[in-house]
């Protein structure tokens, strides 16, 4: 009988399912799970909506929206297929990843019977592949020449700071210093060339138009800004991608919309990317991951730090100080902060 099984909280449930607690609430509102309410209205959940909930995440997982989640649940098994042949895709890409490392072990072991030593940071980027894309450069006005280290970077990470922190030049920094990186700034959204370059490239129109119809499936909105953003998240070339305001014209849905879709990249090897937010629906630190970071460019102009997500940690409340809702940024957009004139 049911009443022998311990049924669990939202809070509970969403922690052992990996998720946040916002999402189970969206997987309800769509229909998807029915969790039991309790005589004050709590919602728990039983065996039955666990096992329902951990299946909405599995399919989540392998990048279904949630119309393709709601019509496998249906019974109609053929919105798996690409998610499938994605997945499959990301599991051959890490044998061959796995396949060149062994390779690199033993091209070392070999050199160790000759005598010669592993060169330096050779042992490093073999044990931490992330390591490739560690950089370290003297960070320029208003740190004064500080030096700045970046030892791993991560598949997601988040620059923020208040206004004047410096965060622009620390992104324009690292998109100069990291390897093989790009820096994508706000002049995309107005880029007369953008509608060229996708006459010109058929597969990149149809990463593109594959993404968006992603999007709008999750509920975001199609704009001018949206197409822009993804027509640099789409093109080839840069090994890491710095976003300048990643949030820029793209209303609240949009913007939740994307971050899903940019954390199931990161979860199958998509090349890493460096965010300039201030909007909550980007940065939730409720749901960061293990595979992301947030950077932060303090006010005082001290160097720039990373912040664990964590309430209590050094620089916490500071990264939630900076955040704002999609619609309060939307309303103090282009103000800027008041400066007392000089005596």
């Amino acid at each position: 009988m049911r009443c022998s099984t311990p049924l669990l909280s939202a809070s509970e449930a969403a922690k052992q399912l990996g998720v946040s607690i916002k999402a189970l609430r969206l997987y309800e509102q769509r229909g998807l799970v029915t969790p039991e309410r309790t005589a004050a209205g709590y919602r728990n959940y039983g065996p039955d909506e666990m096992l329902r909930a951990a299946e909405i995440v599995a399919l989540r997982a392998l990048g279904l929206s949630l119309p393709q989640v709601e019509q496998v649940l249906k019974g109609d098994p053929q919105s798996l297929e690409p998610a499938l042949a994605a997945h499959e895709a990301a599991l051959e890409a890490g044998i061959r990843q796995l396949v060149d490392t062994i390779t690199k072990v033993k091209a070392l072991r070999a050199d160790l019977a000759r005598g010669q030593a592993p060169a330096d940071g050779e042992l490093v980027r073999l044990l931490n592949p992330s390591a490739e894309f560690s950089t370290a450069f003297d960070l320029p006005w208003p740190w004064g020449g500080e030096r700045f280290e970046l030892r791993e970077v991560r598949p997601l990470n988040y620059i923020i700071g208040p206004l004047g922190s410096g965060k622009t030049r620390l992104a324009l920094c690292l998109a100069e210093n990291l390897p093989n990186a790009a820096f994508l700034g706000l002049d995309r959204i107005k880029d007369e060339n953008t509608a060229a370059r996708l006459e010109a490239d058929a597969a990149l129109t149809s990463r593109v138009d594959q993404t968006l119809a992603w999007l709008i499936d999750e509920g975001a909105a199609e704009s001018e800004a949206l197409t822009a953003l993804l027509v640099g998240l789409e093109a080839e070339g840069p090994a890491v991608l710095v976003v300048d305001l990643v949030e820029q014209g793209l209303d609240q849905a949009t913007q939740e919309a994307l971050i899903i879709n940019l954390r199931q990249r990161a979860k199958v090897g998509a090349r890493p990317l460096f965010l300039m937010t201030r909007s909550s629906a980007i940065l939730d630190l409720a749901a960061i991951g293990p595979d992301e970071s947030i950077i932060l460019c303090p006010a005082n102009h001290s160097p720039p730090m990373l912040v664990a997500p964590y309430p209590g940690t050094p620089g916490y409340e500071a990264v939630a100080t900076c955040l704002a809702s999609p619609e309060v940024r939307a309303r103090t957009e282009g103000m800027i902060a008041y400066r007392p004139q000089a005596a």
